[in-house]
C-alpha cells in the first residue's frame, strides 16, 4: 500500500476504468485491468524515439465467471469446482487468480490471452491515485511476472525450430 500514491503505474497495477474490447464485438467499454507492460516501458519520462502503449488485460469477477461456466457447461458441478480451485491455486498458466481486496476488489481472474492496450499519454499520471485499485506486493509482482513468462514464453514447446538464413 506504500506505493498507493505514486504517479508511476507499475506492470500488475489494478486500474478501474480502462477501455476494453473483446473482438470480433466492436464494443468499446470501461473495465477493470492489470497492467501487463513493464513500468518502465511505460513511464512517461522514459524519453522515446516513437509513443509507447500501455498493454493490459481485463479483470473478470469470479464470482460471475463461476456462475456463466455453471449455466454454460456441460462439465459437472464438481469439475467446475475443481476448475476453480485449480484457479486459486495458481494452476492454470493462462489465468491470473487475484484474491479479494476488502472494500476494492472481489475475487478475480485475469485471462492473459484478452490483452488491450491504449496510448501511453491517455491515463492521466496526476490523477493514477483516483485510478488505482491495487499495486502488487513484492511476491504478488513475482507471481504475476511467473504467470506471464509461462503464458508467453513456453521454452519448452516441443516444437523444432529450424535456422533460417535471410
Amino acid at each position: 500500500t506504500y506505493l498507493h500514491d505514486s504517479q508511476v503505474i507499475y506492470q500488475g497495477d489494478g486500474l478501474k476504468d480502462l477501455l476494453v474490447v473483446n473482438l470480433p464485438q466492436s464494443e468499446i467499454k470501461p473495465a477493470p485491468g492489470i497492467i501487463l507492460s513493464n513500468t518502465c516501458d511505460i513511464n512517461i519520462h522514459n524519453i522515446r524515439n516513437f509513443p509507447s502503449q500501455i498493454v493490459y488485460a481485463p479483470i473478470f469477477n469470479l464470482e460471475k465467471y463461476k456462475k456463466s461456466i455453471l449455466s454454460n457447461s456441460k462439465k459437472s458441478k464438481e469439475q467446475i469446482t475443481n476448475h476453480i480451485n485449480a484457479i486459486k491455486k495458481q494452476e492454470i498458466t493462462q489465468i491470473f487468480y487475484l484474491p479479494k481486496l476488502k472494500g476494492k476488489l472481489d475475487e478475480s481472474i485475469v485471462f492473459l490471452d484478452r490483452v488491450n492496450n491504449i496510448p501511453n499519454n491517455l491515463i492521466d499520471r496526476e490523477n493514477i491515485i483516483n485510478q488505482r485499485i491495487f499495486t502488487l506486493s513484492d511476491y504478488g509482482a513475482y507471481l504475476f511476472l511467473l504467470k506471464l513468462s509461462i503464458h508467453f514464453t513456453r521454452i519448452q514447446d516441443k516444437i523444432e525450430r529450424k535456422s533460417i538464413v535471410i
